[in-house]
């Protein structure tokens, strides 16, 4: 992705839904209570198709460089939801079954040094730290209303998810036309972070990611093959590490992840890295992040990701300060750098000037021809719709003052 002499603009994958796409999606969720198909009632893949063009043309008119779909077609039925981006592959996968367990209803599990194991989402050491604030119902750090059930593989794991992701693509390319716009991107789910559930059929654990690695292929063979951006949502990379108990060496954690980065490159042999986008996150719910491995330690490991660019965290709190190992790493030939520079943790709207600041000091790192200016997390389903919006104005907004002092000149669109 080039600059073409400005700093281009985009989003990390998910906006909030409309309230009629929320309100389907929770009539079809309850349609297919205790299953883990959504059957599609008569109407809502036009309603559906509508309102991703009508999203399309909302980043067109704010000034956005390149546009996604939202996430639209991965289902959230409640206005607060951290999760669909993840949850969407249950319905696209063969072999998961709902049975007792899994990752939130699970037992605990304990790691040992060279034998790295997930624990259960409650056991995480945040949230375990933070036990009277996750409990407290008026803390402002809920999850959401209704959690999605996580299944278990049962069987062999395979894609099945083909009519979806064709519709997720027929209705990002039919905004895109409607817009006048040339590229657009979908999000679809790494190998490492959609094996985080149980499994009761793989030998190992491995086995498990490699199985989801050839399945998850498909779907990223086919936003690549139609021409549109891949980004591949992968926080397991660096959120795992807070769900690791005790917290292990950061060696052992590097091996650990080293196997899901694999996965993840044989997933992708073969696909134009150029058109491949990684997005690194440390978890986007709103609650404390003590815990965090810092991002020195994994971003060596997030470069040998074969992808074009790299989107990660660099506006929260909690990792703002990070932009300055770019001034010690080495960013390869041809690749770019997509920083978090508009937080989705926050309510409070970046002031232009502050997103510029933080926009320039990546240029000043790695090159002003190698930023593509972003958001930390998806914005869909973590903060009220106008306060995205005015997010994304602020996001576009400040871009055009970082390209006024990077090349002294006023930001273009890029049809």
């Amino acid at each position: 992705m080039t600059s073409a002499k400005q700093i281009p603009t985009t989003h990390a994958g998910s906006l909030p839904r409309t309230d009629a796409l929320l309100a389907a999606n929770d009539a079809r969720q309850d349609a297919a209570a205790g299953g883990l198909t959504l059957d599609s009632p008569d109407g809502f893949l036009p309603l559906l198709e509508g309102a991703v063009v009508d999203l399309v043309q909302r980043q067109a008119d704010v000034g956005l460089t390149l546009p996604g779909d939202g996430e639209f077609g991965k289902a959230m039925s409640s206005a607060v939801d951290y999760g669909a981006w993840w949850s969407y592959s249950f319905q696209r996968l063969s072999g998961l079954e709902l049975v007792p367990g899994g990752p939130f209803a699970g037992a605990p599990v304990r790691s040992s040094p060279g034998h790295v194991r997930l624990t259960t989402f409650p056991d995480r050491r945040d949230w375990t730290l933070f036990a009277d604030a996750y409990g407290d119902p008026k803390s402002g750090i809920s999850v959401g209303d209704r959690a999605p059930a996580f299944p278990t593989a049962t069987g062999p794991v395979t894609y099945t998810g083909q009519d979806a992701i064709a519709h997720d693509i027929a209705n990002l390319k039919t905004g895109l036309a409607a817009a006048g716009l040339e590229q657009g991107f979908i999000t679809a789910l790494s190998p490492g972070s959609a094996s985080r559930i149980g499994n009761e059929f793989y030998a190992t654990e491995e086995e498990f990611v490699w199985a989801m690695a050839d399945a998850l292929r498909e779907e990223y063979r086919a936003v690549i093959d139609a021409g549109l951006i891949l980004q591949i949502d992968d926080p397991s990379i660096a959120e795992n590490w807070d769900q690791i108990n005790p917290a292990p060496s950061v060696e052992d954690y590097l091996a650990f992840t080293r196997i899901r980065v694999e996965a993840l490159n044989h997933a992708l042999r073969g696909l134009p890295e150029e058109q491949i986008r990684f997005h690194l996150c440390w978890g986007s719910w709103h609650g404390p992040h003590t815990t965090d491995l810092e991002f020195r330690y994994l971003v060596d490991t997030m470069l040998d990701i074969n992808a074009g660019s790299y989107s990660f965290e660099g506006a929260n709190a909690r990792h703002e300060h990070e932009w300055r190992i770019w001034e010690d790493v080495t960013l390869p030939e041809g690749k770019s750098i997509v920083p978090g520079v508009i937080g989705h943790a926050t309510n409070v709207v970046e002031h232009p000037e502050l997103v510029a600041d933080r926009i320039e000091r990546y240029a000043g790192a790695v090159g002003r021809d190698n930023v593509v200016a972003s958001t930390d997390c998806g914005l869909g389903g973590r903060i009220h719709p106008q306060i995205a919006w005015a997010k994304l104005d602020s996001l576009v907004a400040g871009a055009e003052l970082a390209t006024t002092r990077l090349w002294g000149k006023k930001a273009v669109n890029i049809r």
